[in-house]
């Protein structure tokens, strides 16, 4: 059976080729295959700024960068697991629930096929029908970094967006809400109990950004794990829970949030993790520049594919 692993940068320049993630092989199978990175170009549930659309593509060619071996977990991944750039999920521009019957139905035989998939964003709305597509492992604990709750019960009387997936995935009954936590909140809210109802209402476990810098990484990765415990888990990072001086191309940016150094640090203390699946959201190309979003998104997703790597190992 085939493995599927990067093109050699040391043999071909990474300025050639087609622009896949960290240069796997784009190849619509799941058999023999460990994780599939799927792109997810939506933004339609988008409040503020558009152009989430484009960031899997930005995402990937800032990804060719990557290199085979891990030092900060001493881990080669692509020695590993065998992984696939499956391509992007064809959504529906401008209706949010035919594109999350598109994403649903495109994720969920990957997660069937015991295949982990890797999903880059596109809006954070999206990660409602990648939780739905977990349906098989059961409710699972979600980590959700981010800076913003995602749970408002609608905005502009629609129930469907990227400041609601949260609230609707606990309706469903798709987390785990006793073991799943978020972790960055920070910036101006709506009311005082915004933040404490994630608790008093939802039952979920919560990090601000204040308490971050106060336990610093290595504790708040501690305080993760520990919510977590042993169930199946699913990382949902949102690339505005880091300072906008270090990822500008985003649509909600918040003034004050962690450096990319220290959220790269607590998303490898997860290590030991039991993970079922990962996206990677909120990516804004227009509005990065010099491409250093881009990079810290394809970063982050690399030390996710590492903590699947050490579990494996």
């Amino acid at each position: 059976m085939p493995r599927f692993v990067p093109e050699d940068s040391l043999a071909s320049p990474r300025f050639t080729g087609p622009a896949t993630f960290a240069r796997l092989p784009h190849v619509r199978t799941l058999e023999g295959v460990d994780v599939a990175v799927v792109g997810v170009p939506f933004d339609t549930g988008v409040t503020y700024r558009v152009g989430g659309r484009f960031g899997p593509n930005a995402v990937r060619a800032a990804s060719v960068m990557l290199r085979p071996y891990n030092a900060n977990l001493d881990v080669k991944p692509f020695e590993l697991l065998s992984c696939v750039d499956y391509g992007d999920i064809a959504i529906v521009p401008g209706y949010t629930e035919r594109s999350y019957e598109a994403i649903e139905r495109e994720v969920a035989p990957i997660v069937e096929a015991g295949v982990v998939p890797l999903l880059v964003g596109g809006d954070h709305a999206c990660t409602l029908p990648h939780l739905r597509a977990t349906r098989s492992r059961g409710p699972v604990a979600v980590i959700d970094f981010d800076s913003h709750t995602d749970a408002w019960d609608s905005y502009f009387g629609e129930k469907y967006n990227h400041g609601t997936w949260m609230r609707r995935a606990i309706e469903e009954g798709l987390v785990d809400v006793e073991h799943s936590i978020e972790v960055g909140l920070r910036g101006p809210l709506y009311d005082r109990d915004d933040w404490t109802s994630l608790e008093s209402e939802l039952g979920l476990e919560y990090l601000t950004t204040e308490d971050i810098f106060r336990l610093g990484p290595a504790e708040s990765a501690r305080r993760i794990r520990e919510r977590v415990g042993d169930r199946p888990a699913f990382i949902s990072f949102d690339i505005d829970v880091v300072d906008p001086a270090f990822a500008p191309g985003t649509g909600t940016p918040e003034a004050g949030g962690p450096s990319a150094h220290e959220m790269l640090t607590i998303v490898r203390g997860l290590a030991g993790t039991d993970f079922v699946g990962f996206d990677v959201v909120e990516v804004i190309p227009a509005y990065d520049p010099a491409g250093q979003t881009s990079f810290l998104a394809a970063s982050l997703a690399y030390e996710m594919l590492s903590l699947l790597a050490l579990r494996r190992r």
